[in-house]
Formats: C-alpha cells, structure tokens, sequence
C-alpha cells in the first residue's frame, strides 16, 4: 500500500514515461514490486490519466526490456557485471548460487518461473545470459508467455479497481497467493520430473558398467 501511494502522484504527473523507467528499475532488481507498479499504472488509467490498453504495451515494453537488459549484461560481461558495488547488493552470492541451482535442475522453465519471483527473477535472468547456453530467442518466448500472463492480469486490475481500491487490493492478495500455490504445484512437478531423469541417467550409467 507505501508503495502505490508512492507511485501514484508519480504516475499521475509523468504518464507513460514514469511507469516505463519503473519497470525498468525493476528489471534490475531493485526491490520495488512489479505487481504493485504495473497495478498503479492501471488505477491511473481507470481514473482517465492514460489509456488502458497503452498502459498494457508500455507493461510489457518495460518488463521485456528491463528483462533483456540483465539476459545481455550477463551474456557480454558475466561475473564482471557482478562484482560491481552497484550489482552486489543484487546479485548477491546467496541469489546468484540459488539462480544457478536452479536452472540447472529445472532448465529453461525455471526462466519462466523467475517472471513470478521478484527476488530471483535478475539472478536468474543473468545466469542464463552468462552460462552461454539459452539463446536470446529461447529468453524472449519463456519470459514473453509469462510476461503475457502477468502484465495484463495486474494493469486490467488496476484499471478495474481504480474507483474501489480496497476491492482491488484484496483481489490482488488473492491473485498473489493463487499464483505462489500455482508456482509451487509447477515446482513440484518439475522437481518430479529432474529426479526421474537422473534416475533414468542413473540407472542407464550402471547398466553400461555392468556389461
């Protein structure tokens, strides 16, 4: 609630413009909710400051574009990029080693689970710009079809809900939890499904040694 009364006046006054470079700051990891900004972009639409379906492009320009930026400073600069003061306290050693953890458990899917999950969404956005092993397009469509899921979720909402707001923060509490008991139902099965392969792997290996 800090947050939106922050970003309101914000909004109101600079449009586009502010909400655009918001989302931007978001994709570097500063700890600013996305949900939240793209929300309050919706209000200011609803309250007849923008234009709704503008607000849905600029959502989506700003997250895919602040998204790509940390994909390519991984891929051209890597762990130069991380140890800079600025980037440190983002990409802290704990994210940076869960980020890589888990895309090596969970592959390119884990770059679609990141779009939900404001604290690893950077690390795990760099990490696969620095392994070298995602290509751009492979980025694009897994961070595109989540973005696709999200970004029009929460400005619609905020367009919706600009007149009742305690209406629309508790649909957005609702929406938050509905999402973090998707996420951990997807985590699960992906979870399932790299025990299951190393366990083939597994079994595969000792069969060779054997004969």
């Amino acid at each position: 609630m800090e947050v939106f009364q922050f970003l309101m006046p914000i909004f109101t006054e600079y449009g586009y413009w502010a909400v655009f470079l918001m989302l931007l700051v978001c994709g570097f990891g500063v700890p600013v909710p996305e949900d939240v900004t793209l929300v309050t972009g919706g209000v200011i639409a609803g309250l007849g400051h923008a234009d709704v379906h503008t607000m849905f492009a600029v959502g989506m320009a700003g997250v895919m574009i602040g998204d790509g930026l940390m994909f390519t400073l991984g891929r051209l600069y890597g762990e130069r990029i991380s140890k800079l003061p600025g980037f440190r306290k983002i990409l802290t050693p704990e994210r940076f080693a869960s980020a890589q953890d888990a895309f090596q458990k969970y592959g390119k899917w884990v770059m679609f689970v990141a779009r939900f999950l404001p604290g690893l969404r950077t690390p795990v956005f760099f990490s696969a710009g620095m392994s070298q092993r995602v290509s751009f397009g492979t980025w694009f469509l897994m961070d595109g079809f989540a973005a696709l899921i999200s970004v029009p979720i929460w400005v619609y909402l905020g367009y919706f809900g600009a007149q009742n707001w305690d209406w629309m923060f508790g649909v957005l509490r609702q929406f938050q939890h509905g999402i973090f008991a998707l996420l951990g139902i997807g985590i699960v099965w992906l979870g399932w499904r790299w025990w299951r392969k190393r366990q083939a792997t597994a079994a595969a290996k000792a069969s060779g040694d054997a004969s």
